[in-house]
């Protein structure tokens, strides 16, 4: 019987130490070697290669790989003919979307996209920002960008689009930003030949949902406790369960283990509330995966 694989695009760049992280969460471990671009990993029915985000859709929809992650903004920039299978809302450096701007100098004299006619533009992301300039009636050069191009403005270019996050790389280079062309989310992305071989079909759908699992977990813990039973009614109110919390009666007469998975960010409010409330032996817990 012939040995099923499935090739799977790993991004190579900034966003390859947050997705080995995910997939380390999600049960899946892979070792890279000094200078390889085929990592390693412990499940021997994946075959993993490490290819630039900006590249994978077109390695996917040619059938090099059967799948892989990439970012919306590469999918939409070649026109990619491929399956959608699962956005997963993390980034290099959390879980939002990324956007790409347009921005200008501070004290350039662009107020607004229609000041862009017939002005230099520098970015990496050159086909989707002429389709956009040319939706919105703008004749501009646009140049591809190598790298760096928080620092093409003013001398090689009059304005960038650019990839940000948080921003700070922008106000750092005294920029501005004047528009958002694109708001762009990570997503796993099929070829799809391979969505219609059953197989590999449901090997990336249990891949995807341990992944969305994952991610599901970085905002929220667990929380056990350990209740009287004249106190119960109080702390159970006071708890914002996914369902209902697991109750469990304890072999002390009276008291009951209580557990919960919540959001993080009620946490810190919620236990001194939970004390007050009767609840002693409060755990705080980290989660790998929350399924639905």
């Amino acid at each position: 019987m012939k040995e099923r694989v499935l090739k799977l695009g790993i991004p190579k760049g900034s966003l390859q130490e947050s997705t080995l992280n995910l997939f380390r969460k999600a049960g899946y471990n892979f070792h890279i070697s000094h200078r390889s671009y085929y990592p390693t990993v412990d499940d021997q029915e994946i075959k993993a290669m490490l290819v630039r985000a900006q590249e994978m859709p077109r390695y996917v929809e040619n059938g090099v790989l059967d799948c892989g992650i990439t970012g919306y903004d590469w999918i939409v920039e070649q026109n990619a003919n491929v399956k959608e299978v699962a956005q997963l809302n993390y980034a290099k450096e959390g879980l939002r979307p990324v956007r790409w701007v347009v921005a200008v100098p501070e004290d350039s004299e662009i107020k607004s996209l229609r000041d862009l006619e017939g002005k230099r533009i520098a970015t990496e992301l050159v086909r989707f920002t002429k389709r956009f300039l040319r939706s919105k009636g703008i004749k501009a050069i646009v140049d591809f960008s190598w790298g760096a191009t928080e620092v093409k403005p003013p001398h090689l270019a009059d304005a960038i689009v650019e990839l940000t996050e948080t921003g700070t790389s922008l106000r750092a280079n005294k920029l501005r930003v004047i528009e958002t062309v694109l708001v762009s989310t990570t997503r796993f992305i099929s070829n799809r030949k391979a969505w219609k071989d059953s197989w590999k079909r449901q090997k990336m759908e249990n891949i995807v949902m341990l992944l969305k699992g994952a991610l599901e977990a970085e905002l929220k813990v667990g929380l056990k406790m350990n209740v009287p039973e004249e106190a119960l009614k109080r702390v159970l109110s006071l708890l914002p369960a996914m369902h209902s919390p697991t109750i469990s009666m304890l072999t002390e007469q009276g008291w009951y283990d209580i557990d919960v998975v919540i959001d993080e960010s009620l946490v810190r409010d919620l236990i001194p509330r939970l004390k007050k409330a009767g609840a002693t032996g409060i755990v705080e817990y980290k989660l790998n995966k929350v399924i639905p």
